[in-house]
C-alpha cells in the first residue's frame, strides 16, 4: 500500500479550465494528494468552482478519506493566479509600504475567503522573503520590504487571516530568496553569506513565523548551510533537516517549490530530484507543468523506496503530516464536490472592494512633491504608458495590463495618451519634447527603469526642458533613485488597476495616500 502515501505526496499541475483524463488516472491509480493551480485553469468564479468541485468530487469517487489539497499562488499583487469576478487586494510590498498588521490581517482574511469559496484551500502565501537586494528579478515588490521585523509582523498577521479564513499557508521560500540576483526559475542562484548574516536577514521571518502550515524550500544553493556545490536548499538535508526541522524545530509541512524549475530540471532533473528532496526532508514534491515527469517522478519515488535508497519510513512521516494538517482544515462534510454550486456574493463583492481599496490608500506612496500636486481636474495632460511586462516567471501576463490612462480619464476624460515602445528613437523623442510644452503635467508610467532606457531618455529630456512630470513608480521602488529631478513621484509597487486608480485619486486632490517606502532607495 506504499503506493498511496508515495502518491499523497505529490502535488501536480495540469492545462487548461476542465479536468483531463490523465489528472482522473493519476487520482484513481495513484492517489495524488494535491493539486495546484495557474492562471492556465482559472476562468470565471463559477468556473473555478466546478472545476475544484469536479477535482475533489473524483477524489471522493477513487474513495479518498480526506479531499485534496488545491493550491494556488494568490500572493496578490503582481504574483496572483484568480481574475475577473474576483476582488484584486494589494500585494506584499504595498502591505509593507502601509507597515500595517490590521491590512496584513484583513487583506490575508478576504483573500483566503475568496480561495475556500471557490474550492481552494491553501494558499501558497506569504512571501517572507527580505528583500535587501534592488537587483533581485523574482522577489521584489512580492516582499515586504528590506526589514525582517517588518516582513516577520506582517507574515505573522498575514497568515492567522488566512488560518482564520479557514485556508493553509505557506512560508516562502526557506531560506531565504530576498538577496539574489538570478531566478531560481531560470537558473540556479548561490547566496553566499555566513550563518551569521542568514541568521540576522534571512532565517529571521521563518525562525519567527512557525505557525504557518507549510514552508516551501527555495531553489538556492547557501554554501554556508551546505558544503557540497551547487547543492541548492530543495535538496539539501543539512537545511531541510538539520536546519528547518531539527534547529528551528518547525513541525509542519515542508514543500518543494516546483520541481520543474530550471534550478533542478536542468540539473539532477525532475525525476531524481523530487528523490533527492525526500531524502533531503521534504514532504510534498511540487511537479506542476508535465504529465511526464509526474509519472516519471512517481515512479522514480516508487523504485527508490523498493531499492532502499529512499526510506519507506520516511515516506510514512511525510504521509502522516500531510494527514495531520487535511484533518485541521477540510473534510468531506466542508469540501464541495457538486459542480454546479454556486459562487457566494461576497467573492469579488463591495466589501472586499473597499477592503483593498483603503489599504491601497495606505499603502501607495508620494515620494515626493514639489507642489505640482493636487493636479486641477480641467489641466492640459498627457499619460504616458509603457507596455506591460513581467519580471519573473512567477508572474502571469494576463496581469500586466497597464490601465494608467484609464486611472487619468476618471478625472481627466479629455487627457491624450502616448504608449511607449522600445523602439523610439532620440529623434522621435525630441520631436516629441516640442508638442509636450503645451501639457499642464504629464503622467509618465515608470516600470523597470534599469532595463527601460527609452524610459530613461525620455525623462531625462523632460526634466532637462523643465516640463511637469508626475512618475507613477508601478513596479519596483528602486527605480525611484534612477529618476531625474521630476516634480513629483508616486509608488505603487504594482499594476493592479485599484493602485492606479488611488495614485489618481491622489494625483487629482481627492485622496491622501499614506504609504511609507519600505526599502532604501539610493
Amino acid at each position: 500500500m506504499i503506493e498511496k502515501e508515495i502518491g499523497e505526496l505529490f502535488v501536480i499541475g495540469f492545462d487548461g479550465k476542465v479536468v483531463p483524463d490523465s489528472i482522473k488516472k493519476l487520482i484513481h491509480n495513484y492517489h495524488i494528494g494535491g493539486i495546484i493551480l495557474f492562471t492556465r485553469n482559472i476562468g470565471s468564479p463559477d468556473e473555478v468552482l466546478a472545476l475544484t468541485a469536479t477535482l475533489q468530487k473524483e477524489a471522493h469517487d477513487a474513495g479518498y478519506e480526506r479531499p485534496l489539497l488545491i493550491c494556488v499562488d494568490q500572493e496578490n499583487g503582481t504574483v496572483r493566479r484568480l481574475g475577473e469576478g474576483t476582488t484584486i487586494f494589494p500585494g506584499g510590498m504595498t502591505i509593507g509600504a502601509s507597515d500595517s498588521e490590521e491590512n496584513a490581517y484583513q487583506i490575508g482574511y478576504a483573500s483566503g475567503k475568496e480561495l475556500r469559496a471557490l474550492g481552494i484551500n491553501w494558499n501558497l502565501a506569504p512571501v517572507v522573503d527580505v528583500n535587501v537586494n534592488p537587483d533581485n528579478p523574482v522577489i521584489g515588490v512580492r516582499s515586504y520590504g528590506e526589514s525582517p521585523e517588518r516582513v516577520t509582523r506582517l507574515a505573522k498577521a498575514a497568515v492567522k487571516g488566512m488560518q482564520d479564513a479557514g485556508v493553509l499557508t505557506t512560508l516562502k521560500h526557506f531560506p531565504g530568496h530576498g538577496d539574489t540576483k538570478v531566478d531560481s526559475h531560470l537558473a540556479l542562484p548561490v547566496i553566499p553569506h555566513s550563518l551569521e548574516r542568514l541568521e540576522d536577514i534571512e532565517l529571521h521571518p521563518f525562525r519567527e513565523c512557525l505557525e504557518s502550515d507549510v514552508i516551501m524550500s527555495a531553489h538556492i544553493h547557501f554554501p554556508a548551510l551546505e558544503p557540497e556545490v551547487d547543492k541548492p536548499a530543495t535538496l539539501s538535508k543539512a537545511v531541510m533537516t538539520g536546519l528547518l526541522r531539527e534547529k528551528l524545530g518547525y513541525t509542519g509541512l515542508i514543500t518543494s517549490d516546483c520541481m520543474e524549475m530550471n534550478a533542478i530540471s536542468e540539473t539532477i532533473g525532475t525525476e531524481k530530484g523530487v528523490v533527492a528532496a525526500l531524502q533531503a526532508g521534504v514532504d510534498i514534491a511540487m511537479v506542476s507543468h508535465t504529465l511526464q515527469r509526474q509519472v516519471g517522478a512517481l515512479k522514480e519515488v516508487k523504485l527508490a523506496v523498493e531499492s532502499g535508497e529512499l526510506s519507506k519510513g520516511s515516506i510514512l512521516t511525510s504521509a502522516k503530516r500531510i494527514r495531520r494538517i487535511k484533518d485541521t482544515y477540510i473534510n468531506w462534510n466542508n469540501t464541495i464536490i457538486d459542480s454546479s454550486a454556486s459562487v457566494p456574493s461576497f467573492v469579488g463583492g463591495n466589501d472586499h472592494g473597499e477592503l483593498a481599496k483603503e489599504a491601497y490608500r495606505q499603502g501607495v506612496t508620494m515620494v515626493y512633491n514639489h507642489g505640482l500636486i493636487p493636479v486641477d481636474s480641467s489641466s492640459n495632460i498627457l499619460v504616458v504608458t509603457p507596455l506591460a511586462g513581467v519580471q519573473s516567471a512567477a508572474e502571469d501576463p494576463s496581469h500586466t495590463t497597464v490601465r494608467l490612462y484609464d486611472a487619468v480619464r476618471t478625472y481627466q476624460p479629455h487627457a491624450k495618451n502616448i504608449t511607449l515602445t522600445e523602439d523610439w528613437t532620440e529623434e522621435d523623442i525630441h520631436e516629441q519634447m516640442e508638442h509636450w510644452k503645451q501639457y499642464d503635467a504629464v503622467v509618465f508610467g515608470v516600470s523597470y527603469l534599469a532595463q527601460q532606457p527609452v524610459q530613461q531618455l525620455f525623462l531625462e529630456k523632460l526634466a532637462a526642458k523643465e516640463i511637469p512630470v508626475i512618475a507613477i513608480v508601478m513596479k519596483s521602488p528602486y527605480d525611484v533613485a534612477l529618476l531625474p529631478d521630476l516634480q513629483a513621484c508616486i509608488c505603487t509597487y504594482e499594476v493592479s488597476y485599484p493602485a492606479l486608480e488611488v495614485a489618481m485619486d491622489a494625483v487629482f486632490g481627492k485622496e491622501e495616500i499614506l504609504g511609507g517606502l519600505p526599502v532604501t532607495v539610493k
